[in-house]
């Protein structure tokens, strides 16, 4: 019985940590809610759109682009990278507008991720002609973009001093899937990288979101541009880690960003999340391992000990439950989702480590960062 009290006191320890002194991450306050005053000029902003294989949401995402009401100079550079659904042909019904050009993407060279090194020749097209760039929008092709998105991006940046402002997309929650795990994915994504903690010039911590996020052209120019990043599965991360050299970064949740695309069954959601969770770990057997116990110890533990434990290992458990059931309030508000879900995290969190498990056995059999036909995890990353 010892044991499992001290069990419980370490796991319920962990919660109240989390609660209290890890950034208030669950608290979900950075958010871009409201209007921003506008700057005093609107400079030029060119964003970037690699698209692969997404047809059926290209017109829509590029579309609120093109609707934008940003005041100031803004082009749109849609790089298809090897499509076989016609997402080109999609794209050149657009192209009349004036603001937007479709580029063939050239084959991927050795060492480069096939993102990074569309959104690296959209750049270059971006450039090329001698014409300003303040700003590149960074953003996914299957992203759509409220009218006002741009300018209030920009207005952040602009009076914050912010070398990027990134945007977590607000992602769909529909189908029962989507419903179990995609809530707990931000709720994670945030719980890694705390959001206040990303915005504060004084602390380490540095993360984006790759769907939508905006960059000053120099200080990506001084952190090395996108070739510096080539190889990285967690590309956006990686970005932000550079970035942050530079100066001051934000990261926030929206409404003004969506996924445009259904994320599908628990088999396509997971294969999304195990693409990138072993290179989180450094493609570390070690740190494997040390996370799997983590996890258990934090999210089994506590209603394996209420449920089954007795005396105060099972109000340890309770108690630890509870706290867990609490930080995941606010993440199932902003995607309406019921309270009672938070009592569901334990499960949920089971799903994730299954998820990392098979992102370490995808990676072992020569099928990390697996991502639309193509292999990416390099294995000299491990």
């Amino acid at each position: 019985m010892t044991l499992w009290i001290a069990i419980g006191l370490l796991s319920l320890a962990v919660w109240l940590y989390l609660l209290v002194a890890r950034g208030g991450y669950w608290l979900a306050r950075e958010r871009d809610d409201g209007v921003l005053a506008s700057p005093s000029r609107w400079p030029a902003v060119v964003a970037v759109v690699p698209a692969r294989n997404e047809a059926d949401v290209i017109a829509r995402s590029i579309g609120s682009l093109l609707g934008q009401d940003y005041a100031g100079p803004l082009r749109i550079v849609l790089v298809d990278d090897g499509s076989s659904d016609g997402t080109a042909a999609v794209a050149k019904a657009l192209e009349g507008q004036r603001r937007l050009d479709v580029l063939a993407g050239t084959a991927l060279p050795a060492g480069w991720t096939g993102k990074l090194w569309a959104l690296g020749q959209g750049i270059r097209h971006a450039t090329a002609a001698g014409d300003a760039v303040d700003y590149f929008l960074l953003t996914d092709a299957d992203i759509g973009h409220a009218p006002d998105n741009v300018s209030q991006l920009v207005a952040r940046a602009e009076r914050d001093g912010r070398v990027q402002v990134s945007l977590m997309a607000e992602l769909s929650c529909v189908s029962a899937a989507e419903r179990f795990l995609i809530p707990a994915f931000v709720y994670f994504f945030q719980m890694l990288y705390p959001f206040a903690w990303v915005a504060r010039r004084d602390h380490k911590a540095a993360a984006a979101a790759g769907g939508c996020t905006l960059v000053r052209r120099d200080a990506l120019e001084r952190a090395g541009g996108i070739a510096a990043l080539r190889s990285e599965i967690i590309d956006d991360c990686a970005l932000a880690r550079r970035l942050k050299a530079e100066g001051p970064i934000w990261l926030g949740l929206t409404r003004r960003a969506v996924s445009l695309r259904p994320y599908g069954g628990f088999l396509k959601i997971g294969g999304m999340i195990s693409r990138s969770a072993y290179a989180q770990l450094g493609y570390s057997p070690a740190a494997l391992a040390g996370t799997v116990a983590a996890m258990g110890l934090v999210y089994l533990a506590p209603p394996l000990l209420a449920l089954l434990g007795e005396g105060a290992a099972r109000w340890l458990g309770l108690c630890a439950w509870l706290a867990m059931a609490v930080t995941f309030q606010p993440m199932l508000r902003f995607y309406r989702r019921s309270p009672l879900w938070g009592l569901a995290l334990p499960a949920i969190g089971a799903a994730y480590m299954v998820f990392t498990v098979q992102s370490a056995i995808d990676f072992w059999r020569g099928r990390g960062g697996l991502w639309k036909g193509r292999v990416q995890a390099m294995a000299g990353d491990a």
